[in-house]
C-alpha cells in the first residue's frame, strides 16, 4: 500500500456563502476532500478521507493512484 503521508494536498478558504471553512483535497485522488471550520481542522478530516479512500479502493482490488511529484 502506499504511504498516505506521500500523497501532497491542497487548502482551499470556502467563501462566507458556502459556509466559511477550508476544504482540503488530494490532487491524485478526485473526490477525496476534508472540510473544516480551520485549516487545521481540515487537514485532519482530509486525513481521515484519504485513509477511507485509500481503504475503499483495496476493498475493491484496485490500485490506488501513484502520489505525484511535489511541485517544484
Amino acid at each position: 500500500m502506499t504511504d498516505p503521508s506521500a500523497y501532497r494536498y491542497e487548502v482551499a478558504p470556502l467563501a462566507e456563502a458556502e459556509g466559511g471553512g477550508y476544504v482540503v483535497s488530494f490532487p491524485d485522488i478526485p473526490g477525496c476532500l476534508g472540510v473544516g471550520d480551520t485549516e487545521e481542522e481540515a487537514v485532519a478530516d482530509a486525513q481521515k478521507a484519504l485513509f477511507a479512500c485509500l481503504d475503499a479502493l483495496k476493498a475493491v482490488r484496485r490500485a490506488a493512484p501513484a502520489p505525484s511529484a511535489p511541485p517544484g
